[in-house]
């Protein structure tokens, strides 16, 4: 780094400099110590944000879970497919978001997603669809939701639930309607980064009482506590919250909304600032929808722009702004696990052969999934948090406008 330049210091979501955490988390974690009470079934803290979520919501329930990757898996795993069932889920995301699908037994087909919004549409959906499919996972990622609408038509014409996986999109609206609240389930994420965390952590809400009571049985190894005769009714897991998990999740969740309208307020000061950059898309959500930043997620166009998104983070690094180019670096489909099929043993079941055979072959899925490739070829995607000010927002939009300013001609068309 040039020691030179001048560095704002940013504040990051992996410490306290990004995080709004403090004396509210504390004085909860205090009463679960002082009650010698850590887990959930004898405690009262993880109950207690249960009931506050599902109010926050609008939802009769909500069920705490160990982690997101566990909540999408808890969401699967209500549904109950058969083994073999496909499941269509997006071509860019957390891993965490596919491997529940393998482990329930189910086979992953990939969703091609609009080049912009970077969410899998109701088009790209019904172009994978087959009698095979159990299951519609949407996620809405970074924070900006899926174009719902015409994706609950399709499901409900086709007779498919719908998964929402909100891990990055809490309190983000689409026409009104909370994510998580338009499908038949929604999954949400408390990992360190998200718009509230509990290090670890997770939450689901379902709109049947069926879905809700097998969600429920999923995180207690399928155990009916409180039931008349209780016994193991399924296969499943523990996947429990802790009451110290709780506890910050209480106190996180009477932060949320104040946290997430400073995401939004910040970013929106970044919007007014980039309009209009040639070469540079900034984040829309929907119609009479609201985005809520996770991350801040830029589309640069290198032929217009004059610089590809690698050299353009490679340069905003030298100040201090640790950006991500194209988020993922691959399509999921392409990580090794996937396409080189290696799941239980030397098994590649649940993956079809078939299916790793088009995830070798590069050359066919740039076709297959051309929004995919041109998405991340250039998506940009800047560091957000709530404790983002007009002074970091100018800092990062300066650079920004400077560094494409100074860019060298065109690189190749």
């Amino acid at each position: 780094m040039n020691s030179s330049k001048t560095i704002l210091q940013l504040p990051s979501d992996q410490d306290i400099t990004g995080r709004d955490v403090g004396e509210a988390e504390v004085a909860l974690l205090k009463e679960v110590i002082a009650s010698g009470v850590l887990n959930s079934t004898k405690g009262t803290k993880v109950a207690r944000f249960e009931k506050e979520f599902a109010a926050a919501y609008g939802v009769s329930r909500s069920i705490a879970i160990a982690s997101g990757s566990a909540a999408v898996h808890a969401a699967i795993a209500a549904i109950n497919p058969d083994p073999g069932s496909e499941i269509i889920t997006t071509s860019v995301t957390d891993m965490g978001a596919l491997t529940p699908i393998m482990y329930q037994g189910c086979v992953p087909v990939f969703a091609d997603i609009d080049p912009f919004s970077y969410n899998v549409t109701a088009e790209t959906i019904a172009r994978v669809l087959t009698p095979k499919t159990r299951a519609i996972i949407v996620t809405h990622l970074f924070g900006n939701p899926c174009e719902m609408a015409p994706i609950m038509e399709l499901a409900r014409q086709k007779q498919i639930p719908v998964i929402e996986d909100c891990a990055q999109s809490f309190l983000a609206t689409y026409r009104g309607q909370l994510t998580g609240t338009i499908g038949d389930i929604g999954s949400f994420s408390m990992q360190q980064g998200k718009h509230m965390t509990t290090g670890e952590g997770g939450i689901v809400i379902a709109h049947t009482e069926a879905h809700a009571r097998r969600v429920w049985l999923f995180v207690n190894k399928a155990w009916g506590y409180g039931d008349p005769k209780p016994d193991h009714y399924f296969n499943a897991l523990n996947y429990r919250l802790t009451e110290l998990q709780g506890a910050v999740a209480i106190a996180q969740l009477g932060k949320l909304r104040q946290n997430v309208d400073r995401r939004i307020a910040a970013a929106r000061m970044l919007d007014k600032k980039l309009e209009g950059l040639a070469g540079v898309r900034i984040p829309r959500a929907p119609k009479d929808s609201v985005h809520t930043y996770w991350k801040y997620c830029l589309d640069v166009d290198p032929v217009v722009a004059g610089i590809d998104v690698g050299t353009l983070a490679a340069k905003l690094k030298e100040y201090g702004i640790f950006s991500a180019p194209r988020y993922i670096q691959k399509p999921s489909f392409r990580c090794e696990v996937l396409k080189d099929g290696r799941m239980f043993g030397a098994s590649h079941a649940p993956i079809r052969v078939e299916d790793m055979k088009l995830w070798q072959d590069e050359d066919r899925c740039r076709k297959e999934f051309s929004g995919t490739y041109q998405a991340l070829s250039r998506m940009l995607v800047l560091p957000w948090n709530e404790f983002y000010t007009a002074e970091h927002v100018d800092y990062i939009a300066d650079k920004i406008i400077s560094t494409l300013a100074g860019a060298a001609a065109p690189v190749g068309k």
